[in-house]
């Protein structure tokens, strides 16, 4: 990936042999990788070279990853970050609403995961926004396709998610009856079936958060 090239990567584990690798193997794309093998060191680091872009396992002697992005998180909005972690816990899933997480990467790390996350850090260092908040204090969470009221996840069925996914995706415009069709019922979309899903998302989120546009299709009301 050319556009990560001239970015800033600090990558940080206390596991030598891991830090190692994973360097070595982001120094294929990128010019500029820093390491550091705990959070204490890493801060020190990241206060000195300000990289874009910081991959940071999540259980470290002297200050853990969380403890990490949380001290980066009191000055820093913008810098992405991308947590590594063995388990994926709601509670992890909250933690990445309210410290603006680019994703959890479940390990082991591999080139498959990795770089379709890198792509979608280069995605937001020219579109900042990746939560959206929709109606009555709900935020969803386009990276991590997740939908919360405050602390609260809401559990979605596979189409509704996909359904709200999309609308999110396009939420400037209105998403056409079409384009709902191909994405969330691969062509066999019924007037019922779409009628059931926002019916019951609206149940979930409210009557306001989806409107119907007669004829062309669903907006979503992101408050902005």
């Amino acid at each position: 990936m050319e556009e990560l090239k001239n970015l800033k990567i600090l990558y940080i584990d206390d596991e030598e042999a891991i830090r190692t690798n994973a360097v070595e193997y982001l120094q294929f794309y990128c010019d500029n990788v820093y390491e550091a093998k705990d959070g204490l060191e890493g801060f020190k680091v990241y206060s000195e070279v300000k990289p874009d872009i910081i991959i940071s396992d999540i259980k470290m002697p002297i200050l853990n990853g969380l403890e990490l992005v949380k001290k980066i998180r009191t000055s820093d909005k913008s810098t992405k970050i991308i947590i590594a972690t063995a388990f994926l816990e709601t509670s992890y899933l909250l933690e990445a609403i309210n410290l603006g997480l680019i994703k959890y990467l479940i390990k082991p790390i591999t080139e498959d995961k990795l770089l379709p996350i890198l792509q979608i850090c280069v995605t937001e260092l020219s579109d900042k926004k990746s939560v959206f908040t929709i109606e009555n204090n709900f935020n969803f969470d386009y990276l991590n396709k997740t939908l919360f009221r405050g602390t609260e996840q809401i559990i979605l069925t596979k189409k509704e998610l996909l359904f709200l996914e999309l609308l999110v995706k396009n939420y400037k415009r209105v998403t056409k009856y079409a384009e709902l069709d191909s994405y969330v019922w691969d062509g066999n979309m019924s007037e019922d079936a779409i009628r059931s899903v926002v019916r019951d998302l609206r149940k979930k989120i409210s009557k306001n958060a989806i409107k119907n546009i007669s004829g062309i299709g669903y907006q979503v009301n992101v408050q902005k």
